[in-house]
């Protein structure tokens, strides 16, 4: 029987705190700190202490701007480059291994953090399941691709690596199964569990795999992100010919600012694109993840993958980074034939904003996430999903079951403000019930691999489709116009 507060780890003893039915251990380091001369560099093993670590707070996230669409991490949540750490809870009392879930967050691999919301997860540890959650460096730090000038690229990527080995070594101490781990995330947290199914370096690091909302075609070649790699240098005043002495003395503010220069400047000049992506290098990610996906070399591990009925529909104003502008869709279809771009101009209606939100939503979301579920099937179980349920005020307001919806449902945070907001005009039972029923198959599949009865496996042949909503119900071949004038597209774009 495992109760301790203190936890033996490879690098030194932790001593985490309990809240009644749960134990919780913060800020411990996965990873050497990346700064000095390890800025831009891939992880180094963690760094081993003597005596016991505190492991009662969070350590700091990875530096961003709060200036940005998405906001980033609340004000006076800690920023520091030195941000390899990740946090663990599990049950006060575990009598045996348990399944375990990593949770990637999400935030357009731009902004993000583990620790505004301290007790995401704890749903599922109340269920019986050991929970970590990680910092990984963003923006320019993490994401974009400086190889040109001499540093490691993919970095972020590479800390999920890092983080996952560390749970591969350490998470038994925990009482966690290392070989029944399942990683999960939503958005750019969706793209990176996608991308990790792709990258050889992270085999057999997990049993199974969530990708919730993924715009998994966010991976980009060499010669696009290398040349963003040169306008965020022009932003940052960097003198031709010194860009690597610039990168390895720049203040961490003047790189964050310039990242986020980047950002807004990228899906106007490249539509549909973003700044800060995972690379095609040819080596640490041999090959696009969809192209893995539909070749067969992807990892054969069970996946969960969907999205909600309308992604594209929050991305406006503020928020409005995806091919959602008259102009920026009128660049996508410029660059496939007449038949096409007419088929998908009327398919959504465009040039209605309606219609527009939803072209964008699905470029980036939905179509990818078919696709992967159609070729994942063929080499192990699959199950697609989408969120549908959307209480009466964002009905009324257009906005639906939108992009990270779903962070309300499975989490459990139905009585959250924004749950309790959004529900202003009713529904709240019908948002917990869904809540309960989706935390219910997440739990079970991070427990044996599969889902209940009711939700059957995607095939090619049936496409079945599951749907979250008052009352769940089983589509088939779900959007097939969409799905068709998407298929058209790409095969011509």
């Amino acid at each position: 029987m495992n109760e301790s507060l203190d936890i033996e780890t490879a690098s030194g003893t932790l001593r985490g705190l309990r809240d009644r039915d749960v134990r919780t251990w913060r800020g411990i380091p996965f990873a050497a700190p990346p700064v000095g001369s390890r800025r831009f560099r891939a992880p180094a093993p963690a760094e081993a202490w003597a005596g016991i670590r505190d492991a009662t707070r969070f350590g700091p996230v990875a530096p961003q701007d709060r200036k940005g669409p998405f906001g980033g991490a609340i004000a006076a949540t800690p920023r520091n480059e030195d941000c390899l750490t990740l946090n663990v809870m599990a049950p006060a009392t575990v009598e045996k291994p348990l399944p375990v879930m990593v949770y990637i967050h999400g935030g357009a691999y731009s902004v993000g953090s583990p620790a505004d919301l301290p007790f995401r997860g704890v749903n599922f540890v109340r269920r019986g399941a050991v929970h970590v959650t990680l910092n990984y460096r963003l923006n320019a730090f993490g994401y974009l691709d400086f190889s040109e000038y001499g540093f490691d690229n993919n970095l972020g990527l590479r800390d999920q690596v890092a983080a996952l080995e560390w749970v591969r070594d350490n998470i038994a101490a925990f009482g966690g199964d290392p070989r029944n781990v399942t990683v999960y995330g939503e958005s750019s947290g969706g793209n990176a569990v996608t991308t990790l199914l792709a990258t050889p370096a992270a085999a057999g690091l997990f049993a199974r795999a969530i990708a919730q909302s993924p715009p998994s075609n966010a991976v980009y070649r060499p010669d696009v992100t290398q040349q963003w790699a040169r306008e965020f240098m022009q932003l940052l005043g960097a003198a031709p010919g010194g860009e690597a002495d610039a990168l390895r003395s720049a203040p961490t503010d003047d790189l964050v600012t310039a990242a986020r220069m980047l950002f807004a400047q990228v899906p106007d000049e490249y539509p549909g694109d973003q700044a800060f992506s995972p690379v095609i290098d040819g080596e640490y990610l041999p090959q696009h993840p969809v192209e893995a996906f539909r070749n067969g070399t992807a990892q054969p591990v069970p996946l969960i993958i969907g999205t909600n009925d309308r992604e594209g529909s929050v991305f406006f104003g503020r928020r409005r980074i995806l091919a959602t502008t008259r102009t920026r869709i009128e660049g996508l279809l410029g660059n496939t034939s007449a038949a096409a771009a007419k088929v998908m101009r009327e398919t959504y209606r465009i040039p209605g904003r309606r219609g527009s939100l939803d072209f964008g939503g699905d470029f980036a979301f939905w179509f990818p996430t078919y696709q992967i579920a159609e070729y994942q099937s063929a080499i192990a179980p699959t199950w697609l999903y989408r969120l549908d349920f959307a209480p009466p005020l964002l009905k009324a307001l257009g906005i639906d079951s939108t992009h990270g919806a779903d962070l309300l449902t499975v989490f459990g945070r139905t009585r959250s403000w924004v749950g309790r907001l959004t529900t202003l005009l009713g529904g709240t039972a019908d948002l917990a019930a869904v809540s309960s029923r989706m935390q219910d198959h997440w739990f079970r599949f991070a427990t044996a691999g599969a889902v209940d009865d009711a939700w059957p496996r995607y095939e090619t042949a049936t496409r079945a489709n599951y749907i979250f909503d008052s009352s769940d119900r089983v589509e088939f071949d779900s959007r097939a116009d969409r799905r068709r004038a998407w298929n058209d597209f790409t095969h011509l774009h």
